[in-house]
C-alpha cells in the first residue's frame, strides 16, 4: 500500500505539484520527510505564482531544492496564511500590504 500524499499545515498541494513529486520517488521521499510547516512553505511559494509558467518553474525548483537538501524554499519570506502566528513586519509590508494595493 502506498503512503498518502502529505500536505502543509494550511495549504494543500494541487494535482500538478503532486504529480511532479510522485513522478520522482527520491523527491517524494524527501517531501514526505519534511515537517508540515516545511511542506506548507513550498506549497505557499508555488501557489503565490501569478502565471502558470512561473508556477511550473517553481514546481521544478521545489524538486531541485529537495534534492539539494533544503527544507524550505530559498528566498521565500514565509507563508502569510498561517493563523498560528502573526506575519512579521517584513511580511506585512512586502507581501500583504503590497498585494492590497
Amino acid at each position: 500500500m502506498t503512503e498518502a500524499f502529505l500536505h502543509g499545515t494550511v495549504h494543500v498541494a494541487r494535482d500538478d505539484m503532486q504529480a511532479a513529486l510522485t513522478a520522482d520517488p527520491a523527491a517524494l521521499a524527501l517531501w514526505q520527510a519534511l515537517t508540515p510547516l516545511g511542506r506548507n512553505e513550498f506549497i505557499c511559494w508555488v501557489e503565490d505564482a501569478r502565471q502558470d509558467k512561473t508556477r511550473a518553474r517553481r514546481i521544478v525548483r521545489t524538486l531541485e531544492e529537495l534534492h539539494e537538501g533544503k527544507k524550505r524554499p530559498c528566498c521565500w519570506a514565509g507563508c502569510i496564511h498561517r493563523t498560528d502566528k502573526a506575519p512579521s513586519r517584513w511580511q506585512q509590508a512586502v507581501l500583504i500590504d503590497k498585494k492590497a494595493k
